[in-house]
């Protein structure tokens, strides 16, 4: 009978910790990315604020390889491309005067929208685009991420409703 009992408990943990990583991987996609992972955990029934921690600490950590791989895809292809170069600086400067009006307060803003395509990923590389400093990129995204997973939380779990059909 004890057997039973600790066969049942490691079953029972082996299903979370799956749930769990269910939550990860659906982060992960950029389609989906927190806005996915939250509603999937709370629906899967784990601990919403485990869920929470992970869909946001994931969504976050998400700048680091995005970055290094824009940094990587650039030197390695895009520097090959003829006229890429004079299109960068075009975008660059294209981008500037937005910059300086909002800067990383707009890239805070943008990605904590809890829209499709406005999370890390696209804030990330708005921020590698428009050659802002990562460091500080990395904190406005962080901010955003976190206030977009607060929203999302608090719409998974009813407290507010973003969008009704009547």
């Amino acid at each position: 009978r004890a057997q039973s009992e600790v066969r049942r408990s490691g079953t029972r943990e082996w299903l979370v910790m799956r749930e769990a990583l269910l939550v990860i991987l659906t982060t992960v996609i950029p389609v989906s990315e927190l806005r996915g992972g939250i509603p999937l955990g709370v629906g899967l029934g784990l601990n919403p604020w485990v869920v929470f921690l992970l869909a946001v600490g994931t969504n976050m950590l998400l700048f680091f390889p995005t970055r290094l791989a824009l940094a990587w895809f650039y030197r390695s292809v895009l520097t090959k491309l003829p006229y890429f170069d004079e299109y960068l600086v075009r975008v660059r400067r294209k981008g500037e005067p937005t910059i300086k009006k909002y800067g990383l307060l707009g890239l805070m803003l943008f990605v904590a929208m809890p829209l499709p395509f406005t999370g890390a990923y696209t804030g990330t590389v708005l921020s590698w685009l428009l050659a802002m400093e990562w460091k500080r990129s990395f904190v406005a995204i962080s901010v955003g991420v976190l206030c977009a997973g607060v929203i999302v939380m608090l719409a998974t779990m009813g407290v507010v409703s973003i969008a009704t059909v009547s």
